[in-house]
């Protein structure tokens, strides 16, 4: 599966971590940076990032800042988008299988690489629940809403 992975400085070391995961796991990875521990602008590689998932040129993104909520909050902003801020596996889980979430959200301040790598397992490997009405049924009105309110690219 081609993944967007993006971050920040925050962030820098643990995408390299999962990029390496990733890799190994047979998944190619289109890397937007950053490439350093230097402080840069979050929004300069998610947007990036996010619009490559957004084109379809990643099935899915995966993007690592020092909360995670900054890069959810960028994400969230274009349509087709569905971000979660996941801190442990199940959250990761519930994101994937309840929401069909296409973007995952790290802090790298707040978790270490062993539970990150857990996380990212998770949600690699949840399939959506999608033959289940009543989380069919929510994730439709969650995209009817973002139709309503978010413009095309």
């Amino acid at each position: 599966m081609k993944i967007a992975l993006a971050c920040d400085h925050a962030g820098f070391q643990l995408k390299e971590e999962l990029k390496v995961l990733l890799q190994i796991q047979g998944h190619h990875i289109l890397d937007f940076g950053c490439t350093s521990n230097e402080p840069c602008d979050l929004s300069d590689f998610i947007y990036p990032a996010s619009l490559a998932v957004a084109n379809g040129e990643a099935k899915r993104g995966i993007f690592i800042d020092g909360v995670g909520y900054g890069s959810a909050l960028i994400a969230n902003k274009i349509l087709g988008l569905y971000a979660a801020v996941c801190q442990d596996p199940f959250c990761a889980q519930l994101a994937r299988s309840h929401s069909d979430t296409n973007i995952l959200c790290i802090g790298a301040k707040i978790i270490g690489s062993g539970i990150a790598t857990e996380i990212v397992n998770t949600w690699m490997t949840t399939e959506f629940l999608s033959d289940q009405v009543k989380y069919q049924h929510r994730v439709d009105k969650i995209r009817e809403i973002s139709e309503n309110h978010l413009k095309a690219l």
